[in-house]
């Protein structure tokens, strides 16, 4: 095979056969005597090209090769034959010009016949070798600029491809990935009309509808980035960041249909249109109307329902407190309401940890108690007369300035109480119609029922519990189940009336968040209001029935604990196969506890705060006690004074004294007992679900 390199030099042209059956002249470049084969290049429009070819394809397309290359070696005789030189000079290419035909086979003399043009025009003598080999190496350097030249094109492309990708997603996100996604689901969404002015309001008994904010300052300065869509005028759709066991990151895309879906654009004005403008009608005809804002800490409750927030200035003007206070005074300037002679008045109270508290008298405790028609009243509560919307507002600054907040994971300020603001309409000074809005506390801390802060374990399983009951509630009244625990919660017993009077009407606001980092919270509260909606909110002329009360004027415990075991059998247990948590929104996750676990907590909790109350009232009475006691004391000793007293009559009564004294500690120690040992069971039920 060595022999067949013998004549091949880099530089070389030759005919090649392209690998579309294309003949065309390449230059040799690279001789490779190991695998027997030889590397080409050339040039097709201006773009250099390369191949591989084995001597015995080159040598086929390039015959005249073969009279390159010295004669196989042939075993020789013992007889010499010498061998005809040629007559014709030999070049220094080593390319016959002519060879004699009496040396050669007809075979040969016809291909030579055949070649032999083309062969004289492809000859190249070694001084033109030289001169393409020359000339090739500044062909090579150019193709190498070119090449060089479009790379730097392409990464030029490329660089204004990720410059364009920046401005329409930022990959500094973490979540840009998902971020593109959701606008590419967007994208393939069809067009609805979102809420306007001009739509008309439709009545429901109960309505819910939901109301997604923006994104704050501080949610853009941390690249958050918005998995809420609402996509019509009812339907909302959350985009829930998900990942495959590969990493693969995808949407799970979830829709939620209420009565209405307001986005991030509209104001409380139209908020307040479709859902509690509605209901002022109501009570203009001796019915009950109840607004609630429910949602986690954070999604706009206080804005919605005391006006928009400037800093940590709040204009209530702006609220739906001031905005259902001025249909109402504009109510009574009509004739026909004109001549009821009714007035109006407010009050502002909150209940925190299941005390309820005066927010226009100081913050001043109160108490829950029947009257003798087996309505609950709130004794001492200050209801104070207003006549304009400005008095009404006046009595919001106040009310909010006392309101408890503590700090939660998503908000500094968090409302940790149920507030509740009422409009009452009296004639006669008796109730003609009342209207309830009640900005329900942010519920973090609904999940907090196992920390070592029992004031925190305590606070969030009030609150847990209290939403829980709301939402049964609702869908007892829906459902018109005969049974409906309103004992389960104080929030539930205070506006128990309000549900079901024959004339009632209620509407729910879910606030969301519509950050990534509040997806949970978010999926939760859209539960929350979609279990309170899917029972159908449509009118029904039959209420149902509600707990039976005690005669006493105080509550009867035993009924509170059997509501909250009713509740809690609403809750299904781990066994059971849930698609959401049952629980409001980062409360108690039922999948994790048994329902029998989440019911001994909050009877334990309910336990606690009853036996607090009579701990406290019992040592005010010991109190009151004492300065009587003190009294008596003194005209007993003064009695000794005299030089002729009785002894055994002041023995007598001293004994009476110290007996009575006697038994009342006994009992007021039976309670402090019962308090501290409803503690200790408290803090073990709460290590148990830890």
């Amino acid at each position: 095979m060595a022999e067949n390199f013998a004549r091949l030099k880099v530089g070389l042209i030759v005919k090649i056969q392209r690998s579309n059956g294309m003949i065309q002249d390449a230059g040799i470049t690279e001789l490779n005597t190991e695998k027997s084969c030889v590397r080409v290049e050339w040039l097709e429009d201006s773009i250099s090209k390369a191949k591989d070819i084995d001597i015995e394809s080159l040598l086929l397309l390039n015959p005249n090769l073969v009279e390159k290359m010295p004669p196989p070696s042939v075993p020789r005789r013992n007889t010499r034959v010498p061998r005809r030189e040629s007559a014709l000079p030999i070049p220094r290419n080593g390319i016959a010009k002519d060879i004699s035909r009496r040396t050669r086979s007809r075979a040969q003399a016809t291909l030579e016949a055949q070649i032999m043009p083309n062969l004289r025009s492809a000859e190249v003598d070694p001084v033109n070798c030289k001169n393409i080999a020359a000339g090739r190496k500044p062909t090579c350097i150019k193709e190498t600029e070119k090449i060089k030249r479009q790379r730097e094109n392409r990464l030029t492309q490329l660089q204004e491809i990720r410059e364009k990708r920046i401005q329409e997603y930022d990959t500094s996100n973490p979540n840009w990935e998902f971020m593109k996604m959701i606008a590419e689901f967007r994208a393939t969404l069809d067009s609805y009309p979102h809420l306007s002015s001009s739509d008309p309001v439709e009545l429901h008994k109960i309505c819910v509808c939901v109301r997604k904010r923006p994104l704050s300052n501080k949610e853009k300065l941390k690249k958050e980035i918005d998995v809420i869509t609402v996509s019509s005028k009812n339907v909302v759709l959350v985009h829930e960041t998900k990942m495959k066991v590969d990493l693969t990151k995808y949407l799970d895309n979830q829709p939620f249909r209420f009565d209405y879906a307001f986005d991030e654009s509209v104001t409380n004005e139209e908020v307040y249109r479709f859902t509690a403008k509605p209901l002022v009608q109501t009570i203009f005809e001796r019915g009950m109307a109840t607004c609630f804002a429910y949602g986690q800490t954070g999604s706009g409750k206080t804005h919605t329902m005391g006006g928009n927030f400037s800093g940590k200035n709040q204009d209530c003007s702006k609220g739906i407190y001031a905005l259902a206070s001025q249909d109402v005074f504009l109510l009574l300037e009509q004739p026909r309401y004109k001549d009821l002679n009714l007035k109006v008045f407010v009050s502002f109270f909150e209940i925190y940890s299941g005390k309820v508290f005066d927010l226009l008298n100081k913050k001043t405790k109160l108490r829950m108690m029947e009257d003798n028609k087996q309505q609950v009243q709130i004794v001492g509560l200050l209801e104070q007369d207003v006549f304009c919307v400005d008095d009404v507002i006046l009595n919001i600054d106040m009310g909010n300035n006392y309101r408890t907040s503590g700090q939660t994971s998503a908000n500094n300020n968090s409302s940790r109480s149920h507030a509740i603001f009422q409009i009452i309409l009296r004639r006669n000074d008796k109730l003609y119609g009342q209207f309830s809005f009640i900005d329900l506390a942010g519920n973090e801390r609904g999940a907090d029922t196992s920390s070592a802060d029992r004031q925190t374990r305590m606070e969030g399983a009030e609150i847990n519990k209290s939403l829980l009951a709301l939402k049964e509630c609702i869908r007892s009244l829906g459902q018109n189940s005969i049974y409906t625990p309103f004992r389960a919660s104080k929030l539930t017993l205070v506006l128990r009336d309000s549900f079901i009077g024959e004339n009632s009407r209620t509407c729910m606001i879910a606030m969301i968040s519509p950050g990534l980092s509040s997806c949970e919270h978010t999926l939760n509260t859209l539960r929350y209001a979609d279990r309170v909606k899917e029972l159908g909110v449509e009118e029904t002329p039959n209420e149902p029935e509600c707990s039976t009360y005690s005669k006493d004027k105080k509550f009867n415990e035993s009924l509170e604990e059997s509501d909250i075991q009713l509740l809690c059998e609403k809750i299904p247990s781990k066994n059971e196969v849930l698609s959401e948590k049952v629980t409001a929104q980062g409360g108690l996750d039922v999948s994790q506890e048994e329902p029998s676990q989440i019911c001994d907590l909050h009877v334990d909790v309910s336990r606690i705060l009853e036996l607090e109350e009579q701990v406290v009232d019992e040592h005010r009475e010991i109190q009151q006690k004492l300065l009587q006691w003190s009294d008596a004391d003194n005209k007993l000793l003064k009695m000794t004074q005299l030089p002729d007293y009785n002894v055994e009559n002041y023995v007598n009564i001293l004994q009476s004294y110290i007996d009575e004294r006697k038994e009342t500690f006994q009992e007021f120690d039976k309670i402090v007992k019962a308090l501290r040992q409803a503690l200790q069971k408290e803090e073990q039920a709460a290590k148990f679900l830890g």
